[in-house]
Parts: C-alpha cells; sequence; structure tokens
C-alpha cells in the first residue's frame, strides 16, 4: 500500500484562517442545522459530515508546499515548505515509544528552492536531534547554499551547521532514475522562474507524480508535449493549478503557475486517473477554493465526460491510499 499524505498545501505564501472566517463557518452550521434534527451525537456527527460542504465543516488548510509518500517504513517529502514543521511534530509525538527514541533517516525532494518552499525547515524539530539522518535532493546546484542561507545569522538565530542531525546534500542529473527510499524516481524540467523540477515516483506498480511550480502554454496543446509522457498513466497526479484559466493567461502569465483548466486537460489525455489540485492560491478563502474544486469537475464534463478522472483540491490532512 502506498500512502499520500498531504502537510501543506498552499502557494506562494502561507495563508491565515482569520476569526471572522470561523464565525462565518459557524453561523452557516448552525442556521443548517435548523433543518435537521440533531439531539444526539451521532445525529450531530452525521449532520456535520453528510449535510456541510467541505468548506464549512473543514478548511483547506494554511501551511506551504510539503507531501510525504510512504510505503511501508519508505517515505519521501516533497518539499520543505511550512508543512514541514507539522510532519516533523507528527513524528516526535508518535505514540509508539519504540519509533520515537530510534534514529530516523529522512527524505526529502525538492522542486526548486524558492522560499515557500525551503522556509519550514528551520522548524524540522528531527533535524536538531543527533542521530537521525536527513537527505535533501534536489536538480540545482544552489540546493545547499540555499539552505545555509536560509539560516544565516540575518535571517534564523540556529545556522543549519547548528542543527545537530547528519544533513546531507545531493544533486541530481536529469535523464537519470534513481532508487531513494524504496522509489524509483525520475525528475523534468519545469517552466518556472529560476527553473523547478517534477518528480515521478513508481513503486509497487504505482505512479505518483509531483508537479508544482509549473506553468504549460499552447503547447500543451501538441500530441508531443513532453509532460504528457511524463504524467503517462499515473495513479495520482499532484498539479500546480493555483490560477484559474483567466489569470494564467492574462494577468499572471509567465509567473510560473498553471489553471485548473489545463490541469484537466492534460490529466485527460495522459490517462491519469486521479487528479489532485495543488499549490492552491493563499488568497482564496475556504468557499472559494471549494467552488474552484466545483468548477474544475463541471469542466471535465464538458472537456471529456466519459473520462473517469477523480479530481480532489488538496487540503491540509488529505490522505490518498493506494
Amino acid at each position: 500500500m502506498v500512502y499520500i499524505y498531504f502537510w501543506g498545501t498552499r502557494g506562494s505564501l502561507p495563508a491565515s484562517l482569520t476569526a471572522e472566517a470561523v464565525r462565518n463557518k459557524i453561523y452557516r452550521a448552525v442556521k443548517e442545522s435548523k433543518t435537521h434534527t440533531v439531539a444526539t451525537e451521532r445525529q450531530i456527527k452525521d449532520f456535520i459530515e453528510t449535510s456541510l460542504p467541505f468548506s464549512v465543516r473543514g478548511s483547506y488548510g494554511c501551511n506551504t508546499s510539503c507531501v510525504e509518500i510512504r510505503s511501508g517504513e519508505d517515505c519521501i517529502l516533497c518539499d520543505a515548505g511550512t508543512g514541514l514543521r507539522d510532519f516533523g511534530n507528527y513524528v516526535l509525538q508518535s505514540k509508539d515509544q519504540g519509533k520515537r527514541n530510534k534514529p530516523h533517516t529522512f527524505h526529502i525532494v525538492m522542486s526548486h528552492l524558492h522560499w515557500d518552499h525551503i522556509q519550514g525547515f528551520p522548524f524540522f524539530a528531527p533535524a536538531y536531534i543527533a542521530g537521525n539522518q536527513v537527505n535533501i535532493y534536489g536538480f540545482h546546484r544552489e540546493l545547499e547554499q540555499a539552505f545555509v542561507t536560509q539560516q544565516n545569522y540575518l535571517h534564523f538565530p540556529v545556522p543549519l551547521s547548528g542543527m545537530n542531525a547528519s544533513i546531507k546534500f545531493h544533486v541530481l542529473k536529469q535523464g537519470r532514475e534513481y532508487e531513494i527510499a524504496g522509489f524509483t524516481i525520475e525528475g523534468m524540467r519545469q517552466n518556472h522562474p529560476g527553473d523547478s523540477y517534477g518528480y515521478r515516483f513508481e513503486k509497487d506498480g504505482k505512479i505518483i507524480v509531483y508537479s508544482t511550480d509549473s506553468e504549460h502554454r499552447e503547447d500543451a496543446d501538441d500530441e508531443c508535449y513532453p509532460f504528457l509522457d511524463f504524467f503517462k498513466d499515473a495513479d495520482v497526479l499532484i498539479f500546480d493549478a493555483q490560477y484559474s484559466l483567466v489569470d494564467a493567461m492574462y494577468s499572471k502569465e509567465n509567473w510560473g503557475h498553471a489553471s485548473n483548466i489545463v490541469g484537466v486537460e492534460l490529466s485527460v489525455k495522459a490517462k491519469v486517473k486521479h487528479l489532485c489540485i495543488f499549490h492552491n492560491e493563499p488568497t482564496y478563502d475556504d468557499e472559494t477554493l471549494f467552488q474552484f474544486l466545483q468548477d474544475t469537475r463541471r469542466y471535465l464534463q464538458i472537456y471529456a465526460e466519459s473520462y473517469p478522472l477523480k479530481i480532489d483540491l488538496a487540503y491540509d490532512g488529505l490522505q490518498i491510499e493506494l
């Protein structure tokens, strides 16, 4: 069994959940409850789960990019955004005392080195524990320097060298396959300022593609578009769809992100089974993101009604099992 767990799903910067937004959720829930019987604890739980939309009963979250891909004891983390802090705390708070005190080895693959994808690392508690091993992989030659600079004395009180774990950086080469934590991995260069890289993970016949911070232009309509082969037959495609089609084509063109529309079209062409929209716009509230997901699903009905593509919008805490 392969598991995907989303620790951080916002793009560009963390997003806040304000007191006003929480009050609006409570108001909508109470108003809706007046047409339901919610006298018992079981009825209350059923009402929340079946009668309230996710935008009211939950939240799409606040953390920036960090996705865990796990199979048994083997685990890879995609990017080191603020979600990495929550992952690290989860590891330390594990109820399994034997595993808590046992040295851990962590594998982090980096799409690129922009701040929202590395800013969680200074708060990654396991990196402060002697005996732990942290391997960081990426295609940028500046991989190590980006992490060192982030923690110099002007930006953070603890330098990278002050972390007690063994931290090693591995610069990857394009065109090669790698075996990391039991997964076969290949990377692909993407269109993003400063370059980013997508990753295709394979294990036990399952395929997961992590493709964030990637802009797709007119050549995406080409039958030989290289991303079609990269996405081909993916069980899950984690796809940057931060923008609407209008934003991606006009006001935010060349900003390095894609739209939900091109995500659907590429998924259908590449025969993807499950599209998971990711790198969510930080200025969108939960209601707007919920509507964005509904619009995306409706577009699939227009574009390829008969194609059985499952579409979700990633949120902090979402788990997918393969």
